[in-house]
């Protein structure tokens, strides 16, 4: 078992749903938590229940990506964690709503990387974990939101090979169903791409039928202990991903 116990964490999104199970899992472990997050109440609740230290930060702003990255100091873990659900239908598409998903979902990872690497790449050790989606493998028709998790797939699968052999592992997170309130939180801080009202109901008895923020962490864990390039949390998305190989092999 790895021992990560007194290394340093900085988990963006940090302060709820899969970023809080993350941080609730490291700190069983005895990490030093770092969470950010936009929500300044969750921030508050988070930082009281893991004695974490706490940032207010919204990863698209790279000048308070960098004064953050200074206040917390050295980064041993880092979690690009942060993101929306992003959606539109086709003919209500726009480029604002565009810049907005990639924004927030890719962009916001590209900012932690950019922030935090080269000082990993320095020490010859660290561990970066990138939250995509089974969305990002197997697509589904929200093309806002796949678009930016296939995105962050790929990064994370170049980025790992470019990085490993120089101490620092990279796994991407690839969730399915999972109970986190991320729908209401897009639908209240950008409402020009949340979901549509009645959509919602069967969107969250979806995810609703997933494993608790609390067992992802521990799944992340996991999959990072065995240095996973890809972390799941459940089987579900096997016989999509069977299909979409056979049907990639079918096309050669």
């Amino acid at each position: 078992m790895r021992d990560w116990a007194g290394s340093t964490a900085f988990i963006t999104g940090g302060a709820r749903g899969i970023g809080l199970g993350i941080a609730r899992a490291l700190a069983r472990r005895g990490v030093r938590l770092a969470l950010a997050d936009v929500s300044s109440s969750a921030l508050e609740e988070a930082g009281a229940e893991l004695g974490a230290s706490t940032y207010l930060l919204d990863v698209r702003d790279r000048p308070a990506f960098a004064a953050v990255a200074a206040a917390v100091g050295p980064v041993d873990l880092l979690f690009n964690n942060a993101g929306i659900v992003p959606h539109s239908s086709v003919d209500a598409l726009t480029f604002e709503k565009w810049d907005l998903a990639m924004a927030v979902n890719l962009t916001g990872v590209i900012n932690g990387v950019q922030t935090f690497l080269p000082q990993m790449l320095a020490r010859g050790s660290g561990y970066v974990v990138n939250t995509a989606s089974a969305a990002g493998l197997v697509s589904d028709p929200n093309l806002l939101y796949a678009t930016s998790k296939f995105a962050v797939v790929g990064l994370s699968e170049s980025l790992r090979l470019n990085v490993v052999e120089r101490g620092v592992d990279v796994s991407v997170l690839c969730p399915g169903p999972v109970a986190t309130g991320i729908v209401e939180n897009t639908r209240a801080a950008h409402a020009s791409v949340g979901l549509r009202s009645d959509l919602v109901p069967a969107v969250a008895a979806f995810l609703g039928s997933g494993p608790s923020v609390d067992e992802v962490g521990e799944m992340v864990l996991a999959g990072m202990e065995k240095r996973s390039p890809w972390i799941f949390t459940g089987y579900d998305v096997r016989p999509h991903l069977e299909q979409r190989a056979a049907a990639l092999i079918d096309c050669l």
